[in-house]
């Protein structure tokens, strides 16, 4: 563990490091009603410390005082790089510096090593000093102080909102039939799916076992519950509707040339393919490895010695690529009975039943590693069968 006189020492070798460069250095401590910047001027010994409201106008004004300080103390500033944890706010943020020539960065929040050897104190100074030290060293050139989070484009950031919004319609439709059956077990009613197309005109009708109708405000708020869900569906339908036209009208657009693709592969649908897509391998990945730690299917080892073990899932990533490719997996042993990835794993699996839920999720990972090859260099996984090109 670090001792205060360590990281003392650390914060000034950077400083030694970055005192000939002409870079001026600030971080920003986000909350939503205010901001706080730590500054490293070139030529100011102070390191200033400064506090503003959520307005971007003024912290171009706050980099640009401090540049004209570092002027008049005879160092000329080539360079501004200004780092934040990702949050609430977004990218917005690095967009809008980056246009103004700004080197911006945004730095993955949960990257960043604290202290374990005692309560910690937690203020915005203290973040400040602490995102002021891993940004440095990551400007030194040492990768492993923190991890910077890719900023995406406003393009890219809508085309992922569709599906997103249809999860959770998704998500808050199901709660409404939940709690409807809910309030109906309530009252020893069983059976009744609110699903069916005449569910509605069916209320009226029910029975509790005693023989007496539906009480008049549970009624009510079952029909309002009714109206809801047929609101969700018709909005989740015209968000399919739109998606649908959008790959009619330019399909050789590369997400949606992707998404095409991908949905030829039997037991991938149309949702599957754009969600993959937009969340995951759209992306420009290095390498296979690469892909497998965003989709968060890396497994997470813990080794000591002769200790040999592991947590389980490192859950780093993008979740929702990851619940979507757990749940591809399993539909993939249906559909593709005789491709290679669904012999390898009941080859696995065949004398060892317990252990199907560990292994899927390595067919998981190898499942989306070849996916990735079909939409990047167009290599069929051996054995996947394809729907014929429309």
């Amino acid at each position: 563990m670090e001792c205060p006189m360590q990281k003392l020492n650390d914060l000034s070798r950077s400083l030694t490091v970055l005192k000939g460069d002409s870079t001026l250095i600030a971080v920003i401590e986000m909350s939503q009603s205010s901001w706080l910047i730590a500054g490293i001027v070139p030529g100011v010994e102070r390191q200033p410390l400064k506090k503003l409201a959520v307005d971007e106008s003024a912290l171009l004004k706050l980099l640009n005082r401090w540049r004209e300080e570092a002027e008049k103390a005879g160092r000329g500033i080539e360079r501004i790089a200004v780092a934040f944890e990702a949050g609430r706010d977004g990218f917005w943020l690095a967009r809008w510096l980056r246009a103004r020539d700004i080197e911006a960065h945004v730095i993955h929040a949960s990257s960043i090593a604290v202290s374990r050897e005692h309560r910690r104190a937690k203020t915005d100074r203290l973040d400040t000093e602490l995102l002021k030290r891993a940004f440095l060293g990551w400007l030194r050139g040492e990768r492993d102080h923190c991890k910077m989070v890719a900023v995406p484009t406003i393009e890219d950031e809508d085309a992922k909102r569709p599906n997103r919004e249809r999860e959770n319609l998704v998500g808050e439709q199901n709660r409404i039939v939940n709690r409807m059956k809910a309030t109906l077990s309530r009252l020893g009613i069983r059976g009744f799916n609110p699903k069916l197309k005449k569910a509605t005109d069916r209320l009226q009708g029910l029975r509790t076992p005693e023989g007496e109708p539906i009480p008049f405000n549970t009624l009510t708020e079952l029909r309002r519950d009714m109206v809801r869900r047929l609101l969700l569906r018709e909005q989740i339908r015209q968000i399919e509707d739109a998606r649908l036209e959008r790959l009619e009208q330019a399909p050789g657009d590369g997400p949606h040339a992707m998404v095409r693709l991908l949905a030829r592969v039997i037991g991938v649908g149309i949702e599957t393919a754009d969600m993959l897509v937009q969340e995951v391998l759209s992306r420009n990945m290095r390498d296979r490895r690469a892909v497998a730690r965003y989709g968060g299917l890396t497994g997470s080892p813990d080794e000591s010695g002769t200790k040999r073990r592991e947590k389980g899932l490192a859950r780093s990533g993008n979740a929702r690529g990851r619940r979507g490719m757990i749940q591809l997996a399993w539909r993939f042993l249906l559909f593709q009975k005789d491709s290679s990835l669904v012999k390898w794993f009941r080859a696995r699996t065949e004398n060892a039943r317990g252990n199907r839920k560990t292994m899927i999720v390595a067919l998981a990972r190898k499942l989306l590693i070849a996916l990735w090859r079909l939409v990047r260099e167009g290599v069929v996984p051996d054995g996947v069968v394809l729907r014929p090109a429309q």
